[in-house]
């Protein structure tokens, strides 16, 4: 019988002690080292892997980095051109791709919908191993979906998983979820760091082996974040988290990391009894404003990955009735927005210490980038004053800690994003006023915080 040992191993970073300890030495972390139960290997399977690795060796050649061949590797069509803009284009033979989202966010609604699609052309596996081949089989009827050429696999073993897409030999497989599949060579429970790390690797190793472009399904924390260790990240090539509120019926899929494309490329989609429908024109829904104008609210142009979009930010400020006024913002950084509530007292002579401050980003949407700090105070100024602002105005830029306006990347592209959309009016960082100018539309370009308020 294999001698057993204990190991930690933190869940952040991955990394493997002999002894518990309060902090990870390699990524600072505290109190995330978790313990575990290995078996150590047999000498004779210690001798056959030193024999794999020297038969690996000889097959292998070395060469130099001009000899490696640099032709693109082609892409293959998801059948939603939102999903492929997040991706980069489509899918690339041998990527492995992991998808994280909520309960019910409609993660495995949107992988069947895409391997249905794929397997008119091509054999695809989808293997489940949360649900019943039963459920997956009335979710896609219910949605209506081609069911005559798509491979089912109902399985949780890694090893047989492995097995049975070598005899099938598919271009696209599905693992649903990571977190349920184990390896018969790890004593610890699925879900597991350890079983995590080594299924994720080994389902990595053979797509990469064989081109087979890979799917994997995650769960996340409570925060957010995705569940298991810091490293599956590392191995996977692109990483795509799908959120929603319970409240809306639109999804966000954006990218974290992407080998083959840009990251916080987003894309829409609209949840239907018909499955997940891709939004071509997302600004248009964020857009949907009320007839009658309101103060504290203003509509602003953000850069997702490779295209602006247009989305309502709203502020509302009000007499605080505790000692301690409070900050909230919905889809912005909470300390972004107590900076620049001293910014705008220092230099746009506005005092709103003893105000209560809320911000919200409409439809759900997660700003990451700093064009957003010139619409977010001229929207609370708005709401202090309890004026509002023009129906057709469109404002944009940076706000440095001396009150000036500095420009963001990609203000042209802006500008016309907001003229096609039929806004007449825009405040801006003045380097990113067009040089020709935009027809139709009156263009203000303001240096300081209080060129941009004495402006509205």
């Amino acid at each position: 019988m294999a001698k057993r040992k204990t190991a930690y191993v933190c869940n952040d970073c991955g990394s493997e002690y002999s002894h518990w300890q309060g902090q990870c030495k390699d990524c600072g972390a505290w109190n995330t080292l978790t313990e575990i139960t290995v078996s150590a290997p047999a000498k004779a399977a210690k001798t056959s892997r030193l024999q794999g690795y020297a038969g690996a060796a000889n097959s292998q050649q070395v060469q130099t980095l001009s000899e490696i061949n640099l032709e693109d590797l082609p892409r293959i069509a998801s059948g939603a051109n939102e999903f492929d803009r997040v991706l980069g284009g489509g899918l690339v033979q041998g990527s492995a791709i992991l998808i994280g989202g909520h309960p019910g966010a409609g993660k495995s609604t949107l992988l069947l919908q895409t391997l249905c699609h794929l397997a008119e052309s091509m054999d695809a596996l989808y293997v489940t191993g949360e649900e019943s081949l039963q459920q997956v089989a009335m979710r896609a009827q219910r949605l209506g979906l081609p069911t005559d050429k798509l491979q089912m696999l109902s399985e949780t073993n890694v090893e047989g998983i492995c097995a049975q897409a070598e005899r099938l030999k598919p271009k696209v497989l599905v693992v649903d979820s990571i977190q349920v599949v184990h390896s018969d060579d790890i004593s610890s429970a699925p879900g597991s760091v350890s079983q995590v790390r080594e299924c994720a690797a080994y389902l990595t190793r053979y797509a990469k082996q064989t081109g087979t472009v890979l799917f994997l399904v995650g769960h996340v924390t409570k925060d957010g974040s995705l569940a298991g260790p810091k490293v599956l990240e590392h191995m996977i090539d692109c990483s795509i988290l799908l959120e929603g509120t319970e409240d809306s019926r639109f999804r966000t899929l954006r990218g974290q990391k992407n080998r083959f494309g840009a990251v916080n490329e987003l894309g829409v989609f609209a949840m239907t009894e018909q499955g997940l429908k891709e939004v071509k024109n997302p600004s248009a829904i964020f857009l949907s404003r009320a007839n009658d104008p309101a103060s504290g609210s203003l509509v602003m142009v953000v850069w997702e990955g490779t295209r602006p979009l247009l989305v309502e930010i709203q502020a509302l400020v009000d007499d605080s009735q505790l000692g301690n006024p409070r900050r909230v913002a919905v889809g912005l950084e909470q300390n972004r927005l107590a900076m620049l509530l001293a910014v705008l007292h220092r230099h746009g002579g506005l005092q709103v210490g003893d105000q209560d401050v809320f911000v919200n980003v409409v439809g759900g949407v997660k700003v990451l980038e700093t064009s957003a700090d010139l619409a977010l105070l001229l929207a609370i100024v708005s709401s202090f004053r309890d004026r509002h602002l023009p129906q057709d105005l469109v404002v944009f830029g940076e706000v440095g800690l001396s009150g000036e306006i500095r420009p963001v990347p990609s203000g042209q592209e802006r500008i016309y994003e907001a003229a096609k959309h039929g806004f007449k009016r825009a405040i801006i960082p003045h380097a990113n006023v067009p040089k020709s100018g935009v027809e139709g539309m009156e263009i203000i370009g303001v240096h300081k915080l209080a060129e941009a308020l004495e402006a509205i």
